[in-house]
């Protein structure tokens, strides 16, 4: 049987340098001056926590949509528990339905019954609220906070779509552009840092806008971006130097693409050396991806298994003369990574590399597979492709540097991939291969999910496509279901949730945008470039 051989081309980095030389203009004491309004600011926004339930409602959905709920965590935590605790009688759908998805997000039960009040007797929805696009669009993201077995709710999203679709045409602004994004990705998909720019120019339009809001969003915004500049500028450097050592020239050149990736996981401030340290790590496991996907022979992946399973400078010695100098690296940047983490905290490293380690092993049998021109059963394709991804790897990664607030315990559930972190591969998988399949298959990509689907059952790609769509949405019912099963652990279960809906960012319009760069190139302007006017 013959060999396939490997595609040995990926299109060049759309950034360059472009980021170790930006440097935007920004006097100090201006950005000192920023910092000081926006304490005050955060001050008079505590204030109003204190208001009626449907301003506190209203507020959090605000707070979380401009990207800055992270700034009144303590607030919103107490907020919302006395939401949950006390009577709602409102008969507004937008108010019935806002209320529904806040309490869910945070991991808080409440019955899809709540709706019920909005239907007739036939159980079937009361033509009145289609005249309200507001409660419509409510409803239809609320929808998306399902568990499995909640058919009422997939019945109220298709109900609501069909509605949002034939009357967005006559909406005005900002209500047009929000039925627009939510069709393309609803809100419980989407990450608010990514979507705060849009809504930061939607929100001064709506009535119920606080101008105190708006203006700490603005400044939340730019006050980040800043630091953020300068971590791109050092880690930019930090990757160009190490894609230069070791000498991969095969591999997909994404400093910029992989610091985006894992800042949708860490933005936050206070996350700056979890984002860091999971930033290196995924160069890492990139090149180690890329060299079994476009380079490594079958024997040469087997002896680069065995080198990462032994995870010591004594199996050197049996890898391939072009990766030896990567695996030094490799062991150089997990002792330097580890010298920086507090005592009680360099266990944690352990969890990544054991996880680095099932991943290699994936790629091993994913290789295995494609060197033999051999399609896997649906189910064993599956099984070994949800790790391959190396979204477990890179949800183990995204906790080392959080501080305290994660336990050895986290790391336990973090690396068993079960339940969200199980849903996340999963997600990450059948998108990726729903994309590549649209996109087109090259005859000599190994065989996706969704060939091994056609293979084993028989069928269309539109059928197979169809099928591994509605894995993809069991998926997601699995991670919602996650936030009240784990809602002690909501902190790093939003880590695995944001890496979820990351997919969203990097599978759009039948591309993979880790891979062909250029669909992202407008959201990496917005994030770290253009700063909100003020």
């Amino acid at each position: 049987m013959a060999t396939p051989e490997r595609v040995r081309s990926f299109e060049p980095s759309e950034w360059d340098d472009f980021f170790v030389q930006h440097d935007p203009k920004l006097p100090e004491i201006f950005e000192e001056k920023m910092r000081v309004k926006a304490d005050k600011l955060k001050e008079d926004i505590n204030l109003l926590f204190n208001n009626t339930m449907v301003e506190q409602l209203t507020l959090l959905d605000a707070l979380q949509r401009l990207g800055i709920d992270h700034l009144f965590q303590e607030q919103i935590n107490t907020v919302i528990n006395e939401i949950y605790e006390s009577e709602s009688n409102s008969s507004s759908l937008y108010e019935v339905a806002l209320r529904f998805c806040l309490l869910r997000e945070h991991g808080l039960w409440i019955s899809p019954d709540v709706f019920n009040k909005f239907k007739g007797e036939d159980g079937s929805f009361n033509k009145d609220i289609t005249n309200e696009p507001r409660g419509l669009l409510s409803l239809y993201n609320a929808a998306y906070l399902s568990v499995n077995g909640e058919s009422e709710l997939d019945e109220a999203m298709a109900f609501a779509r069909h509605h949002l679709e034939s009357m967005s045409g006559s909406l005005k602004y900002p209500l047009s552009e929000q039925v627009k994004r939510s069709l393309e990705i609803p809100l419980p998909r989407t990450l608010s840092r990514v979507d705060a720019p849009y809504y930061i120019e939607e929100y001064k339009q709506e009535k119920a806008c606080n101008p105190y809001v708006l203006e700490l969003a603005k400044l939340e915004f730019n006050l980040l971006q800043r630091l953020h500049q300068q971590e791109l500028k050092d880690f930019c450097r930090w990757g160009n130097d190490l894609y230069e050592e070791v000498g991969l020239s095969y591999s997909r050149h994404r400093t910029v693409e992989i610091y985006l990736w894992c800042y949708t996981i860490h933005y936050e401030k206070q996350y700056a050396h979890a984002r860091i340290i999971l930033a290196k790590i995924c160069v890492l496991i990139s090149l180690l991806d890329d060299t079994f996907d476009m380079q490594a022979t079958l024997e040469e992946g087997r002896k680069i298994n065995e080198a990462i399973q032994r995870w010591d400078e004594s199996a050197i010695p049996i890898l391939p003369v072009y990766l030896k100098k990567y695996y030094v690296k490799l062991m150089n940047i997990f002792r330097e990574l580890e010298d920086e983490l507090k005592q009680d905290h360099k266990y944690r490293m352990v969890y990544s590399r054991k996880a680095i380690q099932t991943l290699c092993r994936h790629y091993q049998q994913e290789s295995e597979w494609f060197h033999s021109n051999y399609i896997p059963s649906f189910q064993d394709h599956i099984k070994n492709s949800v790790i391959s991804t190396g979204a477990p790897a890179t949800f183990v990664t995204s906790l080392i540097g959080m501080g305290d607030e994660v336990t050895e315990e986290t790391f336990q559930w973090a690396i068993g991939c079960t339940d969200a972190v199980k849903a996340c591969s999963e997600v990450a998988r059948f998108m990726n291969d729903m994309t590549a399949f649209q996109h087109g298959k090259n005859k000599l990509d190994a065989a996706s999910s969704v060939d091994s689907y056609i293979n084993q059952h028989h069928v269309t790609g539109e059928v197979a496509m169809a099928a591994v769509g509605k894995l993809v949405e069991d998926a997601w019912k699995t991670t919602n279901q996650a936030r009240f099963d784990r809602r002690a652990m909501l902190l790093p279960l939003e880590r695995i949730i944001r890496l979820t809906k990351s997919m969203t960012l990097m599978y759009r319009g039948n591309i993979n945008l880790y891979t062909f760069t250029s669909g992202n190139k407008d959201k990496i302007q917005q994030q770290f470039i253009e700063p909100i006017p003020l």
